[in-house]
């Protein structure tokens, strides 16, 4: 497709959306918003521009023209109300965002790993111990995270901030290059079965995914239920098993590694390691910092922020020279994901600010008044999930359509609340895999340069609705026979 043809296509569709009538129930700048974002989310695929621009491009849109798609007459009209400072406040809004803060200091971490050449020793080690087999390498990618996940409530700091400088390195091993037809040799799978692993362990524990947390106090604040650690594990047990023991074999399936297997790779390996001598004191460093900040982001989340964790161990790499100020600075990859990330979680934050969102849920109450328990179920979780297209972090998902989906299926006379309220946040971390802003680890993966945006939004889709259906298939007769 011609450039120029990318281009307009965000244009026209935003262009068509203005033109319908406004929905009964939306605010006119409700739906003029709502346009912009749907033009976004075509840009994003389409791509025209880096995703960056785009998003940059969309939040000065809206901000410059607020009264007219940010803010309601009724905000226009009090008194001493500050169109301007007040749309520019929501347009930076983003950039105070902690999950930004956290994906931009994985990359800062994959840079410590590279400059000390610690992310290559643990990548010849892996190899060496499983490079004769890249399906072995992308069980040992998920393993890796489940090992990691029941102790750590952020899935970007897990997969992000510990696997993915780790892996980072290992494509270059096999000649697998970013950004390259060679992407397609080794790289683009481990890449693709790292952040689809993290997304169905993000599921597997309460304590695996931030917002797994906040979705608990929602239910128990909404519908009076409580949900333990034990009760999350059992309800999705099966679900994890079987997607976690699938998700390598089809990614090898549906987007297969050149490189399969290399009975010479592991002696190669061993012998650059032996190259490598011993451990330098800059390594012993850097394994001491990113251990401080496991330790702080499993054990210290109540009392520092995971991305003032990340931050503070950055800055004793400045201090002790792990790494230079000029490796930050330098890193564009690092800056261009903070951007394009930040002004995507405010646009999706939009959404909500501008009542979009309440009047969706308003309006699935009404089409849904006569169907059955079980019918509305799935189609309230179906559409739960879906709508994470919507969203560019799971936490303002949760925030934004869980009340809302708890309240329809509330009033449903008949329904298993228990049961609809475990499908629904169990959920959380597998629709992760839906776009490339879907978790905060997206992005970091997504920016590797291994996964094209083409292939992104194909395979999230393909492994998105085949996660669902595990969900509803299998998780939903087991959620009965418990409950």
């Amino acid at each position: 497709m011609p450039i120029w043809l990318k281009a307009l296509l965000p244009v026209l569709l935003a262009v068509v959306v203005l033109l319908l009538p406004v929905p009964e129930g939306l605010d006119p700048h409700a739906w003029r918003f709502f346009a912009i974002f749907i033009a976004v989310i075509a840009g994003l695929i389409l791509e025209p521009l880096p995703g960056a621009v785009v998003g940059l491009s969309a939040v000065v849109l809206v901000a410059i023209a607020a009264p007219w798609m940010l803010f309601s007459p009724a905000q226009l009209a009090a008194p001493n109300f500050n169109s301007a400072g007040t749309a520019f406040r929501w347009a930076v809004a983003g950039f105070g965002n902690a999950t930004v803060w956290l994906i931009f200091s994985a990359f800062i971490f994959a840079a410590g790993y590279e400059k000390t050449q610690f992310g290559k020793r643990l990548a010849l080690l892996l190899v060496k111990k499983m490079g004769k087999n890249t399906l072995a390498l992308g069980y040992a990618i998920s393993f890796a995270d489940l090992l990691l996940a029941p102790f750590t409530p952020s899935n970007t700091a897990r997969s992000g901030g510990t696997i993915f400088p780790i892996i980072s390195n290992l494509p270059a091993l096999y000649g697998s290059k970013p950004n390259d037809p060679s992407a397609r040799l080794i790289g683009s799978y481990l890449m693709w079965v790292a952040i689809a692993a993290t997304c169905v362990t993000s599921s597997m524990f309460l304590s695996a995914l931030a917002p797994n947390l906040l979705a608990t106090a929602l239910v128990k604040s909404q519908i009076d239920i409580s949900i333990s650690w034990g009760t999350w594990a059992l309800a999705f047990l099966p679900v994890g098993v079987v997607l976690l023991l699938l998700t390598p074999l089809l990614a090898y399936w549906f987007y297969p590694p050149t490189i399969k297997s290399n009975a010479e790779v592991p002696r190669w390996a061993a012998a650059e390691l032996s190259k490598l001598g011993p451990m330098q004191l800059k390594e012993w460093l850097l394994v001491s910092f990113v251990c401080l900040a496991l330790v702080l982001w499993i054990f210290a989340a109540k009392y520092i922020e995971p991305a003032l964790a990340a931050l503070l161990v950055i800055c004793l790499m400045l201090y002790t020279k792990v790494l230079d100020w000029s490796d930050i600075t330098g890193n564009k990859a690092a800056w261009n994901t903070l951007v394009w990330f930040a002004t995507l979680v405010t646009l999706a934050g939009g959404l909500s600010d501008v009542g979009f969102i309440r009047w969706l849920g308003i309006l699935g109450g009404e089409w849904l008044g006569d169907v059955s328990p079980v019918a509305a179920t799935l189609v309230l979780v179906i559409a739960f999930y879906l709508l994470h297209y919507l969203f560019a972090s799971s936490t303002a998902h949760t925030t934004a359509l869980l009340p809302v989906t708890l309240a329809i299926g509330a009033a449903i006379p008949g329904m298993n609340l228990l049961i609809f309220s475990l499908l629904l946040v169990t959920s959380l971390g597998l629709m992760g895999i839906l776009t490339p802003y879907g978790t905060g680890p997206s992005p970091i993966y997504f920016g590797s340069g291994y996964l094209p945006a083409q292939d992104y939004w194909r395979l999230g889709s393909m492994f998105g609705l085949f996660y669902l259906a595990i969900l509803l298939c299998i998780g939903y007769p087991w959620l009965l026979l418990l409950f």
